[in-house]
């Protein structure tokens, strides 16, 4: 009797639930969390400013963005399997200066041309943009984050020793050919015994970044076997032959070359600045940076896009436009060393400043000249392959003394096999 009146007891509660709903009470908080905008990005280690990305939804109360921080070393192959498979992507992507060889798969990426991308295009630097843009320019993957404006790091005392100019106005003035700083090398080794160059394949990615046409036309056609990257290369060749590079590996190597005195100069990114400094610490106040030989070079550099598969593509634009706009890419110069593509802070007094690892010069001037001096290229999706067998080719001239013929030859038939699959 007893089961029975229990059982009759729940059928009564349940009728009664079914009747006027029993349903758990939703929290103000679960409400609040449902009716945001969720949004993931990936990205990579000193790509972004966390405290950047954590002002995210103060900026916007609607957007909650969840971050994944991936290691370096894996992302952009975990970026392609993730557009191939069309699972498990995220809304925004950061990406390196590898950008362009995602440009044939324009259509996973939202384009960013029909959100009124192009309103903003002014507020970075032209050869940037384009990067990110497809041949046809129909078709923008990506905004502008930092880049990497290339410049002349040298010793003071160590060209003052050589009988060399030590003013970086000067230097720049000096050295402003290939030819003079190959002079000026000889003069180098001569004065003092020390390298004026680290390695020759620098000078070979210094030299092809100064070009219009590199490694491929717009055509995706391979045109690095023509005359101008064979002059690349011959510059590299002859560094080698008259022995005024100290062929340096990166890493603990390169690190006590620096700091050693080994070296005299190199040409680098406007990130190695940091490098330098915690490579070569004995050396802090002998260092200063001219402009480059040759004119302008960029080394490196990001961009940030948004996947097509997002369902609030419109937010996740919002986001990214806010994240690189001028005034957080001057932040994250400060904070990271990011150095940015948004040419209108330039002269803002926050960037010009002395730092002392470089004799209290404001190295900033100097990068920012060059910034905005480095030609519009098209890299293409396969440049990363021309560049490695190239590469690959001038470390073997530099630590077996391979034939500098039979590697060009050879870098050439690597690329064609490659480009054939």
């Amino acid at each position: 009797m007893r089961s029975r009146k229990v059982s009759g007891i729940v059928m009564i509660l349940f009728m009664f639930c079914v009747v006027i709903g029993c349903t758990k009470p939703v929290s103000t908080e679960d409400a609040d969390a449902d009716s945001k905008v969720h949004l993931t990005i990936w990205y990579y280690n000193r790509s972004i400013d966390d405290e950047l990305l954590a002002r995210v939804q103060e900026q916007f109360p609607h957007v909650r963005l969840k971050t994944q921080k991936i290691d370096g070393a894996n992302y952009k192959t975990k970026l392609q399997t993730t557009l191939i498979a069309k699972n498990g992507a995220p809304d925004i992507v950061a990406m390196n200066d590898w950008v362009s060889e995602f440009l044939p798969y324009h259509d996973e990426f939202v384009n960013l041309l029909d959100l009124e991308g192009g309103e903003i295009k002014d507020h970075y630097l032209d050869w940037k943009w384009n990067q990110a843009l497809t041949p046809d320019k129909k078709h923008l993957i990506a905004l502008p984050m930092d880049i990497g404006p290339t410049a002349l790091f040298y010793r003071e005392d160590l060209f003052k020793e050589a009988g060399l100019p030590t003013d970086p106005a000067e230097v720049s003035a000096h050295l402003s050919t290939w030819d003079d700083y190959i002079k000026a090398g000889e003069q180098m080794k001569a004065k003092t015994g020390v390298y004026m160059f680290d390695t020759i394949n620098r000078v070979f990615t210094q030299r092809t970044s100064q070009r219009k046409d590199i490694f491929f036309n717009k055509s995706d056609q391979f045109i690095g076997d023509g005359p101008s990257i064979k002059e690349d290369w011959e510059y590299g060749v002859e560094i080698h032959k008259k022995g005024l590079s100290a062929n340096l590996e990166n890493g603990p190597e390169w690190n006590a070359g620096m700091n050693n005195g080994k070296v005299a100069s190199f040409v680098g990114a406007s990130w190695e600045k940091l490098i330098l400094q915690d490579a070569a610490p004995d050396t802090a106040g002998k260092w200063r940076v001219a402009r480059g030989p040759g004119g302008g070079g960029n080394n490196g550099g990001s961009f940030i896009g948004v996947l097509k598969s997002s369902k609030h593509p419109k937010e996740a634009y919002e986001v990214i436009k806010w994240l690189m706009n001028p005034e957080n890419q001057l932040q994250s110069y400060l904070k990271m060393d990011l150095f940015p593509s948004t040419p209108s802070i330039y002269d803002e007094s926050e960037m010009i400043e002395e730092e002392s690892f470089f004799g209290g010069q404001k190295t900033a001037e100097v990068f920012s000249e060059g910034a905005q001096d480095v030609p519009a290229a098209y890299y293409g999706p396969e440049h990363s392959t021309a560049r490695t067998a190239f590469d690959e080719q001038l470390l073997l001239i530099a630590r077996q003394n391979k034939d500098p013929g039979k590697a060009w030859k050879d870098a050439l038939e690597k690329i064609e096999r490659e480009l054939s699959h």
